[in-house]
């Protein structure tokens, strides 16, 4: 009886000391994890340090962008309520500057033409102008000069160049206008 009792201590105890043994290898095992649970919770907090500086410097530039861009609204509504004539004396407005301009470059017109476009949602109204103006280069330069340095605002679309008709020669020129009246 004694044998099958020393039989049942010596496999006892190497049962326990295998238990240990791996008791031991799975303590390790965590530590070694736990390790590099750290050195990754660390490289991901350094990662979310850097997006979240990245991140504000991209608020901050938003931020001067919305400021710059209330300057730009002024300068909209500036040039909105400068440069685009009212509709109630925009043509007669107009005639007057063209021909002002015209009368300026000694050249004769042969009369001014409108054509009105609604451009919906835009509170402006495109003005289409067409004029036939006759003189000579240098007053013909004199006047597209004239026209760039108005005070109202014209955009040229169109100029076509042909000899005049009248005895002593010189340059008709038809151009084509646009511009734009509040609404």
């Amino acid at each position: 009886m004694n044998t099958t009792r020393t039989v049942w201590k010596k496999t006892i105890v190497v049962a326990l000391a295998l238990l240990f043994a791996a008791d031991l290898a799975l303590v390790y095992q965590v530590w070694q994890s736990s390790r590099q649970g750290a050195e990754t919770l660390t490289a991901q907090r350094d990662r979310l340090k850097m997006q979240a500086k990245l991140l504000k410097a991209d608020v901050a530039r938003g931020e001067s962008i919305r400021q710059d861009l209330s300057g730009e609204g002024r300068e909209y509504d500036n040039f909105y309520h400068n440069a685009f004539l009212a509709t109630d004396n925009g043509y007669s407005t107009i005639e007057d500057d063209l021909g002002s301009i015209a009368a300026k470059a000694n050249l004769r017109s042969s009369g001014i033409s409108f054509k009105q476009k609604e451009l919906k949602g835009r509170d402006v109204t495109e003005i289409d102008i067409s004029d036939t103006v006759e003189g000579d280069y240098p007053a013909i330069i004199q006047f597209i000069n004239g026209l760039e340095h108005s005070k109202n605002f014209y955009l040229l679309s169109n100029l076509r160049l042909q000899s005049a008709s009248t005895p002593g020669g010189g340059i008709r020129l038809q151009l084509d206008l646009q511009t734009y009246f509040r609404t």
